[in-house]
């Protein structure tokens, strides 16, 4: 039990970690974060960046690799991040202006983080 705690805690850390890493690229992109680790009874959004009015709904994932990090977005995450923001979105006051994009950030072993545009759509 004790071993299970203690992965559980590494995996958050690493989590947290990666969010903090995915945040800073983001930012240095000239994004604003508005939100880390929004949650609603719906789901959770790991970031929601703005820059103008597009507004990122970024999901972050750390792995070995960017095809193991595509791969770790399931369907059913992407409806509960989709309610999750359809929630935050009609909490916005200019929210008949803004563009949202489903992005995703990877966060790779000693490298930068990646930044993947649109990860919900093109996907079979």
């Amino acid at each position: 039990m004790a071993d299970f705690k203690a992965r559980r805690l590494k995996a958050y850390r690493r989590g947290h970690r990666g969010e903090w890493l995915a945040a800073l690229a983001l930012m240095l992109k000239g994004y604003r974060i508005v939100a880390r680790r929004y949650r609603t009874k719906l789901g959770e959004i790991d970031l929601i960046a703005r820059r103008g009015d597009l507004v990122l709904i970024v999901e972050v994932k750390v792995r070995a690799t960017l095809i193991e990090a595509m791969d770790a977005i399931a369907r059913q995450s992407e409806r509960r991040i989709e309610a999750a923001t359809d929630l935050w979105l009609s909490r916005q006051p200019d929210h008949g202006r803004l563009s949202i994009r489903f992005d995703m950030v990877a966060v790779l072993p000693r490298r930068w983080p990646v930044h993947v545009e649109n990860v919900f759509y093109g996907r079979n």
